[in-house]
């Protein structure tokens, strides 16, 4: 699986709807986030709210670009919680906090329009 950043990429592949079911979405508040120290991009690592049952998960994303790590704080954000952690440098995030490319390539988080509880999940 690759990930485009180009928005005239054809789409992949057809999958099942069983299949997009296994992806589990869901939506959380940013309690806490600042830049990460010695990465090779411009990376925030956030602290995210999901709620009681998910609770608080960590997240590096590539987000400096159109955010300032206090700008962040309070934001709901969407983000996959059920991949398996990743090593970003010294940082390890716990959950892939989504979203999309801008003209220049830049990531715009992915967020409802109005707030909704912290661990609703994407149908």
């Amino acid at each position: 699986m690759h990930v485009a950043h180009d928005p005239a990429a054809p789409a992949e592949a057809p999958i099942g709807f069983d299949d997009f079911l296994r992806v589990d979405i869901r939506i959380g508040t940013v309690i806490a986030a600042e830049p990460l120290a010695g990465a090779r991009k411009p990376t925030c690592k956030l602290r995210i709210d999901f709620g009681e049952t998910i609770g608080v998960k960590r997240s590096c994303a590539q987000v400096l670009a159109n955010y300032a790590p206090g700008d962040l704080v309070g934001r709901q954000v969407a983000a996959v919680v059920n991949f398996p952690p990743r090593q970003i440098g010294a940082a390890l995030s716990e959950v892939l906090t989504l979203g999309f490319a801008d003209a220049a390539g830049e990531v715009v988080l992915a967020r409802p329009d109005v707030a909704v509880p912290n661990g609703s999940r994407l149908f």
